[in-house]
């Protein structure tokens, strides 16, 4: 079997292309890592992760439908709605009825709620912070950069 010849046009290409997936698997692995010495504090929740997950989703999202929460979750609906009855015996979310259509029940995240999430979150980055400490001013700014880079194409948050 011969080699294929490249021009120098395709060969940049290639590693161009395998530059970026080289960047995007670092990414990946150092962010599944972040994620996971960052969580570690989520004891201070007292919440799973998964009931962590559904009220962060009403906090940053607004009320949602059960059929949306579970859409957004990927879970099915009987699922999602144990959780809901769980966090709502927390008090930490409630139900509504929707005041555009009086059928659609809403979930929304109650101020307790709000508060043990933004709680759990202080103590993510805080571990965070910790983590990083002893970066250089350059590095916490090339940090920064980073996080605007790939925020801005991310996806808005579900809602």
């Amino acid at each position: 079997m011969t080699t294929p010849i490249l021009n120098l046009g395709e060969r940049l290409t290639l590693v161009k292309e395998s530059g970026q997936r080289d960047a995007a698997d670092r990414l990946h692995t150092v962010a599944v890592r972040l994620l996971r010495t960052a969580s570690a504090v989520d004891a201070e929740m007292d919440l799973d992760g998964p009931r962590a997950s559904l009220l962060s989703v009403l906090v940053f999202g607004g009320p949602m439908p059960v059929s949306r929460l579970a859409e957004v979750e990927r879970v099915t609906p009987p699922a999602i709605t144990k959780q809901v009855d769980a966090l709502s015996e927390l008090g930490l979310v409630r139900r509504l009825r929707s005041e555009t259509d009086r059928r659609v029940v809403l979930v929304e995240a109650t101020p307790a709620g709000r508060q043990v999430l933004e709680r759990g979150r202080a103590a993510r980055v805080r571990r965070i912070a910790e983590l990083l400490g002893d970066a250089t001013e350059e590095e916490w700014a090339v940090i920064g950069r980073a996080a605007e880079i790939i925020a801005a194409r991310l996806p808005r948050r579900p809602g």
